[in-house]
């Protein structure tokens, strides 16, 4: 597959299954957000779903303003589908499968196109991506990010499996010098090793030693109150 090949994940949807899958991330500390940062945070809280008639206008200015011939297509329905592109920014070569006839992906710096629906989330994107290019790899190993430029200045943030990467194309228009997709490796944590149960086997235990810690700290406010208030009925005693 070259650099730049064309493929689509609606092709493969009878030899295609997804699974659901909990990821587990830290936070970044919390503090005040710069003004395009702030403006990427806003997009993630206000991923409202459009009308038909706005889906229809949308779609309708975005076609008028695509110079690659990448279209996007609206059905009856509502559903539309469309072409992404995305960055692949790996630090290390993928494991990939052998296949006669096909070429395997450089290790970063490919780019991708994907042909997908409105309805395809993340999590489908990026099992699609690795399938095409022959990654045998966990899906989980992976995240898809949008890069967004603004102010001269360019924010990254994660997208959750969830959010639908062809509708956020749509909002933001064909131009990928406004927003662009990019394929990383998780920068993984030391709480991410671990599978779904012992994460909550892990919670379990903390939630005992929390009522533990709060169980003895109300006994020893319970006695210093005790203290007190036999200390206060000493001292007024009539005389």
């Amino acid at each position: 597959m070259s650099s730049s090949g064309y493929s689509s994940l609606e092709e493969d949807a009878e030899d295609f299954f997804f699974t659901a899958r909990t990821s587990f991330f830290r936070r970044a500390p919390p503090g005040k957000l710069r003004g395009g940062q702030q403006d990427v945070e806003k997009d993630k809280e206000t991923h409202n779903y459009l009308s038909k008639e706005e889906i229809k206008e949308k779609v309708h200015k975005y076609n008028l303003a695509v110079t690659d011939k990448l279209k996007m297509t609206l059905n009856s329905n509502g559903i539309y589908t469309g072409f992404i592109k995305v960055q692949m920014e790996l630090c290390k070569p993928p494991q990939t499968a052998p296949s006669p006839g096909k070429l395997t992906p450089s290790s970063s710096g490919c780019m991708n196109t994907l042909h997908i629906s409105s309805t395809n989330t993340v999590g489908e994107v990026i099992e699609a991506l690795l399938k095409k290019l022959l990654v045998t790899e966990s899906p989980a190993k992976f995240a898809l990010y949008k890069r967004c430029h603004r102010e001269d200045q360019v924010y990254a943030c994660k997208l959750s499996d969830r959010e639908h990467p062809l509708y956020l194309r749509l909002v933001a228009g064909p131009r990928t010098d406004t927003l662009s997709f990019v394929l990383r490796e998780h920068e993984i944590g030391e709480w991410e090793a671990f599978s779904l149960p012992e994460l909550q086997n892990f919670l379990r235990i903390l939630d005992k030693e929390e009522d533990e810690q709060l169980q003895s700290l109300k006994r020893r406010y319970a006695a210093h109150r005790q203290k007190l208030e036999e200390a206060l009925r000493e001292g007024w005693k009539p005389g």
